[in-house]
């Protein structure tokens, strides 16, 4: 529930609000949409699921020592279809306007070279999923600390995502989570099924670098905490 909240509020308003530019929404408005809806479905079910819609941060959360080893198949592919079920119903709204077309419209999905918004190279790309995603679990970790405010967990976490968004949309439209980049690239069905295997590898790659990097410098003390929120 909580991936499909936040896969709508993101993506949703890439592929249906972005498409009327003169209202401005733009890489703002994209960008502000999915730091918003993590930050609200935090709050709403952080306290169900810990606040984990994105695989990358489950595994960083794991290298962290917060999370079970036990625990992540299960968690992974509730995210996987929870993205599916989602990204389903957006392609049916979307589909209701006569001249929609996934395959040209690219689906909100993410993508490098030809397919990058600004036209960047895989190099480029691949830094920046991994770079940015690293940063992610760094401020996840942090917000989510003992020692943390309490309770303003979520607002961190989505400035985070939002910042992300507002460095990397030109890049690699940002994925930084490998379910939301699966659903777009299931619906798109072309280039950017070709291109799904850099939006798993490099967020996951970054996600466990920053929880590693949390690990080697945090201590034991915060083992075995799995909540994100």
């Amino acid at each position: 529930m909580g991936l499909s909240g936040s896969f709508w509020g993101g993506c949703g308003s890439a592929v249906l609000a972005a498409t009327f530019p003169q209202l401005g929404i733009g890489f703002v408005g994209v960008s502000l949409a999915f730091g918003l809806t993590v930050l609200t479905m935090a709050y709403a079910v952080g306290h169900i699921s810990g606040g984990h819609f994105n695989p990358a941060v489950t595994l960083g959360l794991w290298a962290g020592g917060r999370f079970p080893t036990k625990d992540i198949p299960g968690y992974i592919i509730a995210q996987v279809l929870g993205g599916v079920i989602a990204a389903a119903v957006l392609y049916a709204i979307a589909s209701g306007v006569p001249t929609f077309d996934a395959t040209g419209s690219g689906f909100a999905a993410n993508g490098y070279g030809e397919h990058s918004p600004g036209g960047y190279s895989i190099e480029a790309a691949i830094l920046t999923e991994v770079v940015l995603t690293a940063g992610f679990l760094l401020v996840i970790h942090g917000a989510t600390d003992k020692n943390a405010p309490a309770g303003f967990a979520p607002v961190a976490i989505g400035l985070a995502l939002t910042l992300i968004h507002l460095i990397s949309i030109p890049v690699t439209n940002t994925s930084v989570n490998p379910v939301r980049s699966t659903a777009v690239a299931i619906f798109q069905g072309t280039w950017a099924l070709q291109q799904l295997w850099l939006f798993w590898a490099m967020p996951v790659i970054g996600g466990i670098l920053g929880g590693a990097v949390v690990s080697l410098f945090a201590g034991k003390e915060r083992l075995n905490n799995s909540k994100v929120v």
